[in-house]
């Protein structure tokens, strides 16, 4: 059985225009082009995020078995009028069927919604998951909304009700002159956005208030979060003034989530297993971008801590029961 990666993305070739200064791509050849945000530059990029080809022999070469593909978050446009918001997810969950489309069932398409209004994303979630979609990637707030506001609730009650796994990737990370620096709003700002809606799962009731059914996964190893429950669970007893909102203590809510293992070192993966446990950590390599882990699961692969037991469900035994799919 090869790896089941959990957190790769996707963006298309093109797109139908979809207003000024939302997302376009200048393509700057057969290969490559340059993701735009109105006139300024976001990222460049290569046909691997949209031939499927090129992913596919990726895929072999790391032995991954099937893939979860994901928008990239500079999509999903949550600022957006809903109605243009809602054009935006369907052409982009309509681009991604056409892509993994072309993937002989290895690669396995998750929408985007328009979660910026709770109907429109439940609305959108039940269109595309009929269409063939598998699951859902939602970005870790909306604005000043954590994950416990009360329509982001709402979605996930409906995501789980309808058996659709649901991945959390952080987005729109604050700026400051500090934070632009080296890179820092993704190497700094991303495991603490992680960490911050994890928390908020837990500090706002969420875990108590919808079903066990949802099943949830973290991006980036679930940032920081892991490093730093020790200091949650302590705050939480010791200023339960404040923070014991939740039913349990946090450590209570581990077995409902799960993470992926991008976090390069072994180290830290082993602080990621021993605190989560084996089963709540899945293969994630955010492919094709470079700040992905490559090869695919070489961390989980080489660390030497791990028994075999450990390892084959972190590589794929924990992805099937999260996609509830059963790949042999």
């Amino acid at each position: 059985m090869g790896i089941i990666d959990v957190h790769s993305h996707f963006v298309p070739k093109g797109w139908p225009d979809i207003g000024a200064g939302r997302p376009w791509l200048k393509l700057e050849s057969e290969h490559e082009a340059m993701i735009m945000v109105g006139s300024s530059e976001f990222r460049r990029v290569q046909d691997d995020c949209w031939d499927a080809n090129v992913r596919l022999a990726d895929m072999d070469a790391d032995g991954v078995d099937a893939q979860v593909v994901s928008p990239t978050p500079v999509f999903f446009n949550y600022d957006a009028p809903i109605g243009e918001a809602e054009k935006i997810a369907r052409i982009f969950n309509d681009l991604a069927l056409e892509i993994c489309s072309r993937g002989d069932d290895r690669l396995i398409p998750f929408c985007q919604v328009p979660l910026q209004d709770t109907d429109a994303a439940c609305r959108e979630l039940d269109r595309a998951t009929a269409m063939g979609h598998r699951g859902v990637e939602i970005g870790n707030h909306v604005g000043d909304r954590d994950l416990d506001d009360a329509g982001i609730v709402t979605f996930l009650q409906h995501a789980a009700a309808n058996d659709v796994p649901v991945f959390v990737h952080p987005w729109d990370m604050p700026e400051s002159p500090r934070l632009n620096r080296w890179m820092a709003r993704w190497i700094a700002g991303m495991p603490s956005e992680t960490h911050l809606s994890i928390i908020s799962m837990i500090l706002g009731g969420v875990f108590d208030k919808v079903s066990s059914d949802l099943r949830i996964c973290f991006a980036h190893g679930g940032g920081s979060f892991s490093f730093w429950l020790g200091r949650l669970e302590n705050a939480w007893h010791r200023r339960s003034d404040i923070i014991a909102t939740s039913k349990q203590p946090p450590s209570h809510y581990l077995n409902r989530l799960s993470v992926d293992s991008v976090v390069f070192d072994p180290r830290a993966l082993r602080n990621l297993v021993e605190t989560m446990g084996a089963t709540q950590v899945m293969v994630g390599s955010d492919y094709p971008f470079p700040l992905g882990e490559q090869p695919v699961g070489n961390v989980v692969n080489t660390a030497d801590f791990l028994s075999d037991a450990e390892r084959n469900q972190i590589l794929f035994k924990n992805a099937q029961r999260f996609l509830a799919v059963d790949r042999g």
